[in-house]
């Protein structure tokens, strides 16, 4: 079969030629199932028909299909339209990289930010064992936006295209496992001298590639540019880059990062391509006219003990009273505050204590430079802590147990927090907690200078407004629903104390929020930046917000409340939750406090635990897992696996398949009583709703609910009714959908009810509400809710039933508890005991998120990858500037 414009294959229908290169053709089609426009690369016949290439090639491309990250080009699918073979890749418009560079070379700020992208794309696919083997500018495609988008991830290898076979084949040679002597893997001016020598190679290779590819950005040449193809194997070999090529105001990271990319020495190279992103968040801070200070300072490294952060500090003052020329600078401000040196050092948490609510801003600094303030846990439930910047002792305020999202006063003098349903208040000296306001779950807050605070309640309101000594709260924004939003969250006041900044989110991933600015009070609300979350403003006049984990700054006149310009990327790996919640905090004083993203940051394993606790992983790999859900005969998980968007995926335990289920976003997966099909929930425009789809992936979905709050199913009874929670400003209920799709409510209070589970048989009914004070699980027959009888007693979330119905199963802290409970002739609880303790994910709005096996002997929970469990660790820059 020949492909061409007007071809089908499968369901999609082929449109224009892109591009052709060594792999073969690439084509615009259109999806006509899910009806969105893809790229399909049809792949050589000699390459595909080739027994060994192709299932070689089948197994590269079901790997390839399970990255999800933000600057890596997604692989759909592969077809099979007769003899021809049919890669479905994300479309992704925008010039490559190459294309940019035959204009020059790039600004250094704007190839710093470049770099910063591709080096995050590298490293996500590195976590998963996935090497490119072909990184060039031409793999590389930036978006309008300026987003970067890495193609063509492992197809080398895959393909193992023949250079003496072939004229349009890449020029480079590699011998490897799974590979033949003499096969062309890399262009050859960005291949590193090991593929030049037929050597076996590992990611290291692509730590050359991507020093090549920032030379060429700064130099606007290849470092090792020559005439012929001999001659610039050659360069590779035996000669080093010409440095004089580079501009000559590069920051002394960025040629040391340069230099470690581009030994020829693959002992000595760098190992970690994660490295690279330091290296390159320090070059974007530095300033030309300081190089001399930036190139000497010993603070450039992290300090992971006490002692070594007492040093980072000492020597920061030493520096800031050579730089000052007078006295020690000390932390403390004074009332006209000297510029200060860049310095950079971090905190590492007690042992036992790690950051916590992570869904949620988890850390602040002070606007008077003089505390921090973070939630964490100590095995418990989540606290705030404060640290003083003068001693970094670190201490607990009480009564704050279950605390989110904490801001200060502009004095300094308070900090508000949401917990236990309500905005709150406390001293920063610690003392009395004070109520302010209801608020459900509390997305985001800000203290103005006439003591009134703007808050999200919820993860689908609008702004509010009250006063920091309580009373009744106003609404200052409005949702515009025409546009799809559902939610306006993280607020940020302005200088001029009349005007707030926020986040807008619609369809898509937080990600892709617009960050907007009105005048409190008045319906002038206007965008600012299209694309990004979690805005902050600092006094140099600058508008900061985060987009995939990376900082960006624009201009911005805060008494004017407006901004111009281009954002600029200033540093990477900050922690960026899939709510769009950023875990940075800015002073006055420019003192930026952070958590930083670890390499695999939600990487997370499936794992079995048995009732005494002892864990045995999964054979699936590492992904960003939630919500776990196992197929009524145990044999398929359903799971949501975070990313822009969320999607939900399913993995075959016995096959060892994962394989993607959703695919314009999806979470909270839940199978029929009959396995045959899954629900979910899904922003298709405005707020979340309820669909589902045939659990083999095949049909389309069907829609089920669409309402003005979001809907996220819990469970699928044996009569095909679902239970879901529903949500928005005014908190979270339970309603049941029937099988005829109509919806009534089942528990509407004033309390906060979430995470309905259903016995098997359909009677009974486990859910957690607030109406204590605190989560606890009640049971209640179905059809007679108002009569609940409670499971826990000292807290208790994430309901599960055993699949007869024997036991009830709950987590407590750390503590998972099994509960006996009777459900004939009456609802009774017989007993409740320990099974064991043991840190695992936990789930959203007290949803469970594990599951149980069918005979109750095994539970289905998910552990954060030890190594990259990000938490544990506060990164301080002081005198940042963008």
């Amino acid at each position: 079969m020949t492909i061409r414009p007007g071809s089908r294959v499968g369901v999609y229908e082929v449109g224009e030629l892109l591009g052709e290169g060594g792999m073969g053709a690439v084509y615009r089609a259109r999806d006509s199932r899910l009806e969105r426009d893809v790229a399909v690369k049809v792949i050589r016949p000699d390459l595909a028909l080739d027994p060994d290439r192709a299932v070689r090639f089948d197994r590269e491309a079901r790997l390839l299909a399970s990255l999800n990250h933000p600057h890596i080009a997604t692989v759909h699918g592969l077809e099979q339209a007769g003899d021809v073979r049919v890669l479905v890749l994300e479309l992704v418009s925008g010039d490559t990289l190459a294309e940019r560079l035959r204009e020059g070379p790039l600004p250094a700020r704007e190839a710093l930010g470049f770099a910063l992208q591709i080096a995050s794309g590298i490293e996500a696919a590195h976590a998963h064992g996935i090497v490119h083997r072909d990184l060039k500018p031409a793999n590389i495609k930036i978006t309008q936006s300026g987003a970067v988008k890495i193609l063509d991830f492992g197809l080398a290898k895959a393909l193992s295209i023949d250079s003496a076979a072939d004229p349009r084949a890449s020029s480079a040679t590699l011998t490897a496992a799974g590979t033949a002597e003499g096969v062309v893997l890399g262009t050859a001016a960005y291949m590193s001298p090991e593929q030049a020598r037929g050597k076996e190679v590992d990611r290291r290779t692509d730590v050359w590639a991507f020093g090549c590819v920032l030379y060429e950005m700064l130099a606007g040449r290849t470092p090792f540019s020559a005439a012929t193809l001999s001659d610039t194997l050659a360069a590779i070999l035996t000669r080093e880059p010409d440095w004089s090529w580079l501009p000559p105001n590069t920051a002394p990271a960025t040629l040391r990062l340069l230099r470690r990319c581009l030994h020829k020495d693959v002992a000595h190279r760098l190992r970690d391509i994660g490295d690279a992103i330091l290296d390159i968040e320090e070059a974007l801070t530095w300033k030309p006219d300081a190089a001399q200070t930036a190139a000497d300072t010993p603070l450039t490294g992290l300090f992971a003990t006490r002692r070594g952060i007492a040093a980072s500090l000492a020597a920061a003052l030493l520096l800031g009273a050579a730089i000052a020329g007078t006295t020690l600078w000390t932390l403390r401000p004074s009332q006209a505050e000297a510029p200060r040196p860049a310095a950079q050092f971090s905190v590492t948490l007690p042992e036992k204590e790690h950051i916590a609510e992570l869904d949620f801003p988890a850390i602040a600094i002070s606007p008077t430079d003089t505390h921090i303030v973070y939630v964490a846990s100590r095995g418990g439930p989540s606290q705030l802590f404060v640290r003083t910047m003068e001693s970094l002792e670190t201490r607990l305020l009480p009564g704050t147990e279950g605390a989110l999202g904490p801001f200060f006063s502009p004095d300094g003098q308070w900090i508000a927090f949401f917990a236990a349903g309500s905005l709150k208040k406390v001293p920063v000296a610690g003392g009395a907690v004070r109520t302010i306001t209801e608020a459900p779950i509390g997305f985001g807050g800000a203290w103005a200078p006439d003591n009134s605070i703007v808050f999200a309640p919820s993860n689908a309101s609008e702004l509010w407004r009250v006063s920091a000594d309580g009373g009744k709260p106003q609404p200052i924004t409005a949702l515009d629903t025409a546009r799809g939003e559902f939610s306006h969250r993280w607020p940020e006041i302005l200088p001029d104390g009349k005007s707030v900044v926020f986040a807008a989110g619609t369809e898509g991933s937080w990600d892709d929020a617009v960050i907007a600015v009105q005048t409190m009070g008045a319906n002038d609300r206007r965008a600012v930046v299209q694309g990004g979350t979690s805005p902050r403003f600092l006094a140099s006049g600058h508008l900061l917000y985060l987009r995939g984990g990376a900082l960006y700054s624009l201009p911005f006149d805060g008494r004017k409340a407006s901004g111009g310009g281009e954002p600029v990327p200033n540093m990477g790996h900050i922690f960026e939750s899939s709510d769009g919640a950023g875990q940075f905090g800015i002073s006055r004083a420019g003192s930026l406090v952070y958590v930083p993203a670890s390499s695999g940051q939600n990487d997370r394993t499936l794992v079995w635990v048995d009732r005494e606790g002892s864990p045995q992983p999964l054979a699936a790999p590492p992904r960003a897992f939630g919500d776990p859900r196992l197929s009524p005969d145990g044999r398929v998980v359903a799971v949501t696996i975070g990313g822009t968007p969320p999607e939900v995926w399913t993995f075959d335990i016995a096959g060892t398949r994962l394989a993607q289920f959703t695919f314009e976003g999806g979470t909270s997966p839940v199978w029929s009583a009959d396995g045959g099909r899954i629900a979910f929930a899904a922003n298709r425009g405005g707020s979340p709703d309820l669909f589902a789809k045939p659990a083999d992936g095949s049909g389309v979905e069907e829609r089920l609910t669409r309402t003005p709050r979001t809907d996220v199913p819990a469970a699928w009874g044996p009569d095909g009714s679902i239970l879901f929670v529903e949500s928005d400003a005014s908190g979270r209920d339970i309603a049941l959908l029937r099988p005829d799709r109509s919806a009534r409510p089942v528990l509407t209070t004033t309390a906060h009810e979430s995470a309905p589970a259903l016995s098997p048989d359909g009677r009974v009914m486990a859910y957690v509400s607030d109406s204590s004070g605190q989560p606890e699980v009640y049971v209640a027959l179905l059809n007679d809710p108002a009569r609940a009888t409670r499971v826990s007693s000292v807290g208790g979330s994430e309901p599960v039933w055993r699949k007869d119905g024997s036991e009830l199963y709950f987590r407590s802290g750390t503590d998972l508890m099994a509960a006996t409970v009777r459900t004939q002739p009456s609802i009774g609880v017989q007993t409740v005991r320990r099974l064991f303790t043991g840190r695992f994910e936990t789930g959203a709005a007290w949803r469970p998120a594990y599951d149980v096996s069918q005979d109750g002997t095994r539970f289905l929970m998910i552990r954060a990858a030890e190594a990259k469990e990000p938490g544990r660790e506060l990164r301080i820059f002081l005198g940042w500037k963008p």
